[in-house]
């Protein structure tokens, strides 16, 4: 009855926009659907998920694991020495109670995992304990059942009992249970909690009453019910949301946690595997070590009960600081068999017989079943020369012995083969909008593209209908140009709104409650009415006015070190800004990166993506901006910002870009002007890049490389055709206005039956969800009235998919 009232009240919004959208409607637009003109088949696999352990996704997300640092190695960032500090533990007592906790590695219970938690009791005054509030909070629900275990040891012969409760801060106890017989040895304990009501805000506390010595490790607690019931499983609702989105494929386990900041922290699939007290974890550069309870088994597990096709993300032995030497960022290609192996033996494991080496380990984890794992992806994220390297090695060696591998590449790399093409677009909505044609122009017959991570970052709160307009005209684009176009993944996927690393993010939860972005909602639009053919699609769609242009300068880099001189920033005759290093980089904004001033050039010499240092005013509009910039080393070539409005804003020339290969400006509406060029390295280049109005010049060496004056069209469509025939129109309108439409379906063969419009709106795009509003933004579905020809109104500031049912 609730789904039914609240489906109801959000027609009842949606009819409310329509009709003030009726009485302020702009410029007409005019769809026509060419029903009998089918085009090209739409990739079965084109909308997928990225997962990447981020934001706590993983450990204090998805993975159902409700303690925090279970091992007690968490803290050592990567290092092999002891924790200073136990995150995630306090110590229980009264003020009259003497006992204290610490770290101990002298007896461990395997090598893997060194170390374990001792509590010394040497006075109790009614008890003394260690509590874990596990990820900000440990949720239970009255009635449901949670499994708890852990491995313990004692000295002086005592055996217990050990008090384990669930209880909040003033200490309403929320379940209770009692292990006793412990030994001078590890053992392992199990017992199953029961709530007797509901909080969000417990904790797990372990107790003594009477002095004591011992030792605890490998500490869990697990709903008892997760997701398909599955042992060391995931957590319902997250999951559930997954499962709504209906991927085609998921891609894991990241992202930079595939590269680790250096080698050694690299996710290593073979460690992630067996039993859980045998998986040493390892440090995350987004800043937490990772349990690898969620590991290469339980990622194929996933994939199989969502229906989804697995896309493993392998290692390609570099690591996130790229710097192509061993101690750090690669290993030279005579070492790199270990990481070749790896990949080939990812493979065996996923597929391989049940007497095979790795098929018998899954066969032993209860799956004696092929997983069917056919795409991989070599590497994340990599490029230049250490990639150009790397690449051929692990395709040629996967594909010599697994031929019906679909293998996915990082970058246009020129040695090639290159079969399916990883690109990643992270920026503000206008950007999105002014690429939703850029896949039109791509050749036919070179490879296929995997949009493998995008989002709207700039501009968008925490995830707000701003973002997801942008994201759903760039997928308009993406969907029409399936034929190249055969894979799509936003990312972030998850957020544990307490561990917030990345901004914006689909799915955000805390320890009891989940809700979806707008964007999260654009995602499922799009895949569950995703249709089997093409239409072609004539769309004289309005357009809105160009944003203002204008704003500060800078110079960057990416993956890569350079110098700048001369910098320049003429209006006319009048001289806005000239360089003056005499006192350093004073008055320049900088923004990561290693910069300094020498011989009078500004040097960056620091590893980083995305590298800038800014200057001037936001105020300033139609200028030339000139300078020399010099290549010293790296993987790329240089940044140039202009029309810089904000500290994250990304106007840029990209020169050298992609494993300097391509040169494009990245700016709202530009769309997509790639060229083939790319950077010498010790050259000095004489860059120029003229701003009038909303036309950008870009000149290298004297030579005109770009010439761009963007158009921004209000509106954008893709139209396809099921296989039951049901004609699917995907609409955005981006503009503040709404706007009416002749729909017209031309060829029609037969009449239509009935259709349905499902639009995500709300009456201001900076509006989002939040834990506390978790339905601010989300779709609504209502009949419409439909013809072979007909009117709709789109509101402002929507996303709306038409379904028009025919009769059979």
């Amino acid at each position: 009855m609730r789904t039914f009232l609240m489906t109801c009240v959000r027609c009842a919004v949606l009819w409310l926009l329509l009709i003030s959208a009726q009485a302020h409607a702009a410029e007409t637009a005019r769809l026509t659907v060419h029903v009998d003109r089918p085009g090209v088949k739409i990739s079965p696999m084109l909308y997928g998920i990225f997962f990447e352990e981020i934001n706590r996704a993983g450990d204090g997300g998805i993975y159902a694991e409700m303690i925090q640092n279970r091992s007690f190695e968490d803290d050592r960032g990567g290092n092999e020495a002891r924790p200073a500090r136990t995150p995630g533990w306090t110590l229980v007592k009264s003020s009259a109670a003497q006992a204290e906790m610490a770290i101990d590695a002298a007896q461990p219970i395997c090598v893997q995992n060194p170390n374990s938690l001792r509590l010394e009791a040497k006075s109790v005054d009614g008890r003394v304990g260690v509590a874990n509030e596990g990820f900000k909070g440990i949720a239970v629900q009255k009635g449901a059942q949670y499994l708890f275990s852990l491995y313990a040891r004692s000295a002086a012969g005592f055996q217990g009992p050990l008090a384990v409760t669930i209880e909040d801060a003033d200490g309403k106890v929320y379940a209770s249970a009692k292990i006793e017989g412990l030994a001078a040895e590890w053992k392992k304990f199990d017992t199953t909690l029961t709530a007797v009501d509901t909080t969000a805000a417990g904790r797990l506390v372990i107790a003594v009453t009477s002095p004591a010595t011992l030792w605890i490790d490998q500490v869990s607690l697990f709903p008892k019910e997760t997701w398909n019931g599955r042992p060391n499983g995931l957590r319902r609702d997250l999951a559930e949301m997954l499962k709504a989105m209906k991927p085609a494929f998921v891609r894991f386990p990241g992202g930079c946690y595939v590269e680790g900041d250096r080698l050694p922290n690299a996710f290593r699939w073979k460690n992630s595997i067996g039993e859980l007290v045998e998986r040493p974890g390892h440090w995350n550069l987004w800043g937490y070590r990772s349990t690898d309870g969620l590991g290469y088994h339980e990622y194929l597990q996933m994939c199989e009960d969502l229906g989804a096709e697995p896309l493993f993300v392998c290692n390609c032995g570099m690591s996130h600081e790229q710097q192509g030497h061993q101690a750090n960022g690669a290993v030279d290609v005579p070492e790199l068999n270990e990481y070749l192996q790896d990949a080939l033996d990812a493979i065996e494991y996923a597929n391989g017989p049940a007497d095979s080496k790795w098929g018998s380990l899954r066969a032993k984890a209860g799956h004696p079943a092929s997983f069917h794992l056919k795409y991989m992806e070599i590497g994340n994220e990599n490029s230049g020369p250490t990639y150009d390297q790397h690449y051929p090695l692990f395709y040629k060696a996967i594909k010599a012995k697994y031929p019906y591998m679909h293998l996915v590449a990082n970058c246009m790399t020129k040695p090639g083969p290159v079969e399916i093409n990883d690109e990643h677009y992270y920026s503000s909505p206008g950007f999105f909008m002014g690429r939703a044609n850029q896949y039109d122009k791509y050749d036919r017959d070179a490879q296929k593209v995997y949009v493998g991570e995008y989002a709207v970052t700039q501009e968008c709160g925490k995830g707000n209908l701003r973002a997801a307009i942008g994201e759903a005209a760039f997928m308009t684009g993406m969907e029409r140009n399936s034929d190249v176009v055969v894979m799509a993944s936003y990312a972030p996927l998850f957020v544990n709104v307490g561990w917030r690393q990345w901004n914006p993010n689909a799915i955000q939860y805390d320890a009891s409650r989940v809700c979806g972005t707008p964007s999260y909602y654009v995602q499922k639009m799009f895949s569950e009415t995703r249709g089997d053919v093409l239409l072609d699609l004539d769309f004289d769609a309005p357009t809105m006015s160009a944003p203002a242009r204008g704003g500060a300068i800078g110079v960057g880099t990416w993956a890569t070190q350079a110098e700048f001189k001369d910098i320049k920033v003429t209006q006319g005759d009048k001289v806005l800004f000239k360089s003056d290093f005499a006192k350093g980089t004073k008055g320049w904004r900088i923004h990561q990166g290693k910069w300094q001033v020498k011989d009078g050039a500004l040097q960056q010499t620091g590893p980083g993506e995305g590298v800038r240092a800014l200057v001037g005013d936001r105020k300033w509009k139609n200028y030339t901006l000139s300078l020399k910039a010099r290549k010293l080393g790296g993987a790329e070539g240089f940044l140039i910002l202009f029309n810089v409005q904000n500290e994250r804003a990304k106007s840029w020339w990209n020169i050298g870009g992609w494993g300097n290969h391509q040169h494009a400006v990245e700016m709202d509406g530009a769309g997509d002007d790639r060229v083939e060029g790319r950077i010498e390295t010790g050259r000095w280049y004489d860059i120029r890049v003229e701003v009038q109005g909303s036309r950008v010049r870009c000149y290298l060496d004297g030579r005109l490389i770009h010439d761009i004056n963007p158009a921004t069209k209000a509106m954008f469509a893709v139209a396809s055709r099921a296989a039951s025939g049901d004609v699917i129109l995907k609409v955005v309108n981006a503009d503040a206005e709404a706007h009416a439409a002749q729909i017209d379906l031309s060829g029609l063969d037969g009449k239509v039956k009935s259709a349905t419009a499902t639009v995500l709106t709300s009456p201001n795009e900076d509006d989002e969800n939040t834990l506390d509003e978790p339905t601010k933004v989300v779709p609504a579905t209502c009949p419409v009235s439909a013809a072979a020809a007909f009117s709709h109104e789109f509101p402002a500031h929507s996303v709306t998919v038409l379904k028009v049912k025919m009769e059979k």
